[in-house]
C-alpha cells in the first residue's frame, strides 16, 4: 500500500447483502394468519382460554415490533450510507479524467468533523478505500469504481428489500391488532352469555 494514495470513503454501503436474496419470504418473518372464524379458532387446541390466546397474540405483536425496530435501524444505516458511496463515486469520476494531467487537483481534506484543510493531490491512478473494521485497500481508480457501482446497487437493492418488508410487518401489526380484537370481544360476549344464564337460572 502505498501512502500518497488519496483515501476514500467506505464501501460498507453494501451491508446487509443477506437483505437482497431474490425471492426470499421477507426475511423469514412470520405471517399473521387472520382469524375469521372465532368459535371454531377457540375450539382449536391450545386456545383454553380467550386470556392464553391474548397473552400468545401480545407475544407475536412484540415479536413483530422487535423486528420492526432492527429493520428500521438497517434502513437508517443504508440511507446514510448511499449517498457517502455516490460522494465517492462522483470523486473517482473525476479523478479518474485528471489522472493522465500533470496539473495538481486543489480539494478540501477532512480533518475532523467539520473541519477542513486545503490539499494539493498529485493525479494518480491510485486510491485507498476504507473497507470498515479498520482496514483499508489500495486499489486502482478503475476497480475502486467497479467496486462501488456494485456496492451502490446492492444497497440500492437492500434498502427497497427492507422497504418492502417494513410494508409487510404493518400488514401484520394490523391483521395482529385485528385478531386481538376479535378474541377479546368474542370472550366480552362469552361471559355476557354465562353471566345472563346464570341470573335467569
Amino acid at each position: 500500500m502505498t501512502s500518497d494514495c488519496p483515501k476514500m470513503a467506505t464501501t460498507s454501503g453494501s451491508g446487509d447483502s443477506n437483505a437482497a436474496v431474490s425471492g426470499r419470504k421477507h426475511l423469514g418473518i412470520p405471517q399473521a394468519v387472520f382469524v375469521e372464524d372465532v368459535i371454531a379458532f377457540m375450539k382449536q387446541p391450545g386456545n383454553e382460554t380467550a386470556d392464553l390466546v391474548l397473552r400468545r397474540l401480545d407475544e407475536q405483536y412484540q415479536k413483530y415490533k422487535f423486528m420492526e425496530l432492527n429493520l428500521s435501524q438497517k434502513k437508517r444505516r443504508l440511507k446514510s450510507q448511499i449517498p457517502e458511496i455516490k460522494q465517492t463515486l462522483e470523486i473517482l469520476k473525476h479523478m479518474q479524467k485528471k489522472k493522465d494531467s500533470t496539473d495538481p487537483m486543489e480539494t478540501l481534506f477532512l480533518l475532523a468533523d467539520n473541519l477542513y484543510a486545503k490539499a494539493s493531490i498529485t493525479p494518480t491512478d491510485k486510491v485507498c478505500l476504507w473497507l470498515g473494521a479498520n482496514v483499508m485497500l489500495e486499489y486502482d481508480i478503475d476497480e475502486a469504481r467497479a467496486l462501488l457501482e456494485k456496492n451502490l446497487t446492492t444497497a440500492t437493492r437492500n434498502l427497497e428489500g427492507l422497504e418492502e418488508d417494513l410494508d409487510f410487518l404493518r400488514d401484520q401489526f394490523t391483521t395482529t391488532e385485528v385478531n386481538m380484537a376479535r378474541v377479546y370481544n368474542w370472550d366480552v360476549k362469552r361471559r355476557s352469555s354465562e353471566a345472563a344464564s346464570k341470573s335467569s337460572a
